[in-house]
């Protein structure tokens, strides 16, 4: 690529918030459309993090059952999380554990309920529970259980592995989607078709991890690369370096040279995330 390319490119990446062009300038040295000479590294970024979801519950000594005042609270709490991640049209219901029996916790007059960083309000979770206002402080999780219920595609019969599934062998019922590991299926293009990894017992929902995976690429194919990021994406195109089931990482080698690792998305078709 001519000199006067390379330093466009370069000066566009410069007059970006330093994050995004980082990342740009990242995807251009990928498919070679700068070189390492016009690659400056970014500015470090200050990022900013919100404080946890707290509710303050004023109280007595301790916590040897959930009071009901904190229990609706803890509900509340439990019941935002998960609506954040479930489907719109999903019924959520949140079934709320027991604290180890073996605690001995010291009385406190206020106890906060919070959701602790990166916990995920799915299947089996956890909520936090600290003492703020006592003579000894203590921070304890409390388990629960958060089901969500939408429509999805269960078995109509007992299916063993290998079955080459059609129309006849699945309908819709109402499921626990966050029940088990594996995304469900709501639409019959996803699963139809396709050889079953494993049985599937009747009434039980198809999920991705009961599918075998498709191979997508196999190995020397010329793949087109989608490079993504944060409100960007820029297309090209590689050699797989090996086989590429589906939802699977293969390795990709460029025009010239460079090397990445991408998942593989469709047909000749892999993304690589930065």
């Amino acid at each position: 690529m001519p000199q006067s390319c390379h330093s466009t490119h370069a000066r566009h990446a410069q007059a970006l918030p330093a994050l995004l062009a980082g990342a740009l300038m990242s995807v251009w040295l990928m498919f070679g459309l700068v070189d390492e000479a016009d690659a400056q590294p970014a500015a470090p970024v200050q990022v900013a993090v919100a404080p946890n979801i707290s509710i303050s519950e004023p109280g007595g000594s301790g916590l040897g059952a959930l009071d009901a005042t904190l229990e609706d609270r803890l509900q509340t709490l439990a019941m935002a999380g998960a609506r954040q991640v479930a489907p719109n049209q999903a019924r959520v219901e949140i079934e709320i554990g027991k604290l180890d029996p073996r605690l001995r916790l010291a009385p406190c007059a206020q106890i906060q309920p919070y959701l602790p960083p990166g916990t995920r309000m799915w299947g089996r979770s956890r909520l936090g529970l600290r003492c703020v206002a006592g003579v000894t402080k203590w921070n304890v999780t409390l388990p629960l259980t958060i089901k969500v219920y939408g429509q999805a595609f269960v078995a109509a019969a007992d299916l063993p592995t290998g079955t080459l599934l059609t129309q006849e062998h699945l309908r819709l019922a109402e499921v626990d989607i966050a029940g088990e590991a594996g995304a469900i299926y709501t639409q019959t293009d996803g699963w139809l078709g396709r050889h079953l990894a494993k049985p599937v017992a009747a009434g039980q929902a198809l999920r991705s991890v009961d599918l075998k995976l498709r191979q997508w690429v196999q190995p020397g194919d010329r793949v087109q690369v989608m490079a993504t990021g944060d409100g960007y994406a820029i297309a090209g195109e590689g050699q797989a370096m090996g086989v590429g089931l589906e939802g699977q990482d293969v390795r990709v080698r460029f025009d010239n040279g460079r090397m990445a690792t991408g998942r593989t998305i469709g047909e000749r078709r892999v993304e690589v995330v930065l």
